[in-house]
């Protein structure tokens, strides 16, 4: 019989943490025993898990004595301080905040980019950005054959990307405006439905936000190549599900947007839709519930040498989040050795 393994989610009662249940079983990792982890406000609820309600424990820093591996989505705060204590309890911690990304001791890891690094972590991998995510994955192999000098990127990101209640304030406020009435918000600084906001996360002194240097250096990190140029702009949009990015790239050397194409359609976890003639391209509503990055309008970019465009589609939740955090643990269960830490 092959090995079972005791599973936490951490942040289970959240919009990620939810998926992250789905996916372990949709995928069917050998769970041998699951713990639903959360706040006190959330202690006490229920989550469902292969259709059994599991009661909601808060998390304390003995939450993690006899778990194999946690999936964490609660937030840097909570993976800041429970983190390391799960590693040194020698439950391994995969994380979906931002908190270790860019710390040298922790990989950060897209199974279809860079598996290999899995190998040097010492209890602790870090989820990358869901908008990182779906770009690398699509742009994967363009890189692998002939080389990437430059990007330029701008997402169009849904608000299941804040969380519940970024979804219920697209709900109310659209409502609000059929109605004629007045709403006012809360989530997000400014008026969501019927609008775009070119402001996720906070704002740096570079004049970027944060979530579009997170595209930045986990970009560079993941693929181990401080030479790639990268600039990104990030924008909410009245979307519920799925983040939509445009992609301008610049190669080392030149590649037809035929032969790209071929690339793409052969990488693993990519659908290419791409017959625009026949109004075939990625759209969010099609994508929304999918684990795959889709991928369509590659075209020659004339405006630079070497440069090719794409459109990149893919489910925020799922490939950007959960998804992406269930691929790591399979990694990991590959090879039990690496079901182990030594984090000090």
């Amino acid at each position: 019989m092959s090995r079972e393994y005791n599973v936490g989610v951490l942040g289970a009662t959240g919009a990620v943490g939810r998926e992250m249940l789905k996916s372990l079983s949709d995928r069917g990792f050998p769970v041998k025993s699951l713990k639903a982890l959360a706040s006190s406000r959330s202690a006490g609820t229920t989550v469902e898990f292969e259709g059994k309600d599991i009661k909601v424990e808060e998390t304390t820093e003995k939450s993690f004595a006899g778990l194999d591996i946690a999936l964490f989505s609660a937030g840097g705060s909570a993976s800041s301080t429970f983190a390391p204590i799960a590693a040194k309890s020698g439950c391994v911690v995969v994380d979906n905040s931002s908190c270790w990304r860019q710390d040298t001791r922790v990989p950060l890891i897209v199974p279809e980019v860079n598996p290999q690094a899995i190998k040097g972590h010492k209890g602790i991998i870090a989820n990358p950005n869901c908008s990182t995510i779906q770009m690398l994955v699509a742009l994967k192999p363009i890189y692998d054959a002939v080389g990437i000098k430059r990007i330029v990127v701008s997402t169009y990101q849904s608000v299941s990307g804040t969380g519940n209640k970024a979804i219920e304030e697209l709900s109310e406020e659209t409502r609000a405006l059929f109605h004629s009435k007045e709403y006012t918000p809360k989530v997000y600084p400014h008026r969501i439905a019927f609008n775009c906001l070119p402001h996720i996360d906070s704002f740096t002194d570079n004049g970027y936000t944060k979530e579009e240097m997170k595209m930045v250096l986990e970009t560079q990190k993941i693929f181990e190549d401080h030479n790639i140029s990268i600039s990104a702009t990030c924008v909410r949009v009245p979307v519920f599900f799925c983040h939509s990015e445009a992609i301008w790239i610049e190669t080392l050397e030149e590649i037809s947007p035929e032969a790209a194409r071929d690339l793409i359609a052969k990488a693993p976890g990519v659908l290419v839709e791409d017959e625009p003639q026949k109004n075939l391209y990625p759209l969010a509503s099609s994508a929304a519930g999918r684990e795959e990055v889709f991928v369509g309008r590659i075209r020659k970019d004339f405006s630079v040498k070497n440069g090719l465009c794409l459109w990149v589609v893919a489910d925020n939740l799922k490939k950007g989040a959960a998804t992406n955090a269930v691929e790591i643990a399979e990694l990991l269960i590959r090879d039990p050795s690496l079901v182990a830490t030594n984090w000090s």
